[in-house]
């Protein structure tokens, strides 16, 4: 029975040219609050899904701003406070803008005055400016990014569902990125 679900998986992807999402979970009407690596949905309603041939021509156009939001690593736990300690550095779409850590289901106040300004930056103030979210394959903290984005207003949004893992292994250049500054807890 195996043999025969597989053949005709492999007919149904050369027939069709692609393999069916059957991992893909049903999308959810709000935003994911826990599991953040976990599969995706196919879709996000309201914004364009990208496959990676479709990032890249936006990017190579420069068709869209590239907003990465795939958490900072933080500082190991139980590492003394005077022992130096330098994060794994982001290896990112290049001249992409990287927004670690807006990409929880739930924002403090001073996490969505940041993502709010980061897009005000990468969008230079227009909110029609196509958008483009991402951060690795089967991670849902893209998807509520650019979820996020539209509540704020944008109206050109897509979602680079495959992230710097997709890009990667297509080959496309990427390059060593620091995140925009963020505020302290304080502010």
């Amino acid at each position: 029975m195996n043999t025969r679900r597989t053949l005709l998986a492999a007919c149904s992807v050369l027939l069709l040219g692609a393999a069916p999402e059957t991992d893909a979970p049903t999308e959810p009407s709000d935003y994911r609050m826990d599991s953040y690596r976990a599969p995706t949905p196919a879709t996000l309603r309201g914004a364009k899904v990208l496959t990676t041939d479709e990032a890249h021509t936006l990017w190579v156009e420069q068709q869209a701003a590239f907003i990465d939001v795939l958490p900072r690593p933080p500082r190991p736990q139980g590492l003394p406070a005077s022992t130096l300690w330098h994060p794994k550095p982001r290896l990112d779409i290049p001249n992409s803008i990287w927004l670690p850590d807006t990409g929880y289901g739930v924002l403090p106040p001073v996490m969505e005055a940041y993502f709010a300004r980061g897009l005000a930056q990468a969008s230079a103030g227009d909110q029609g400016r196509m958008l483009v979210f991402y951060c690795l394959e089967n991670c849902w903290m893209s998807w509520n990014a650019a979820k996020r984005a539209m509540s704020l207003g944008y109206t050109d949004v897509a979602w680079y569902r495959e992230g710097t893992d997709g890009w990667t292994a297509k080959g496309f250049p990427i390059e060593a990125r620091e995140p925009v500054t963020r505020p302290s807890e304080s502010e």
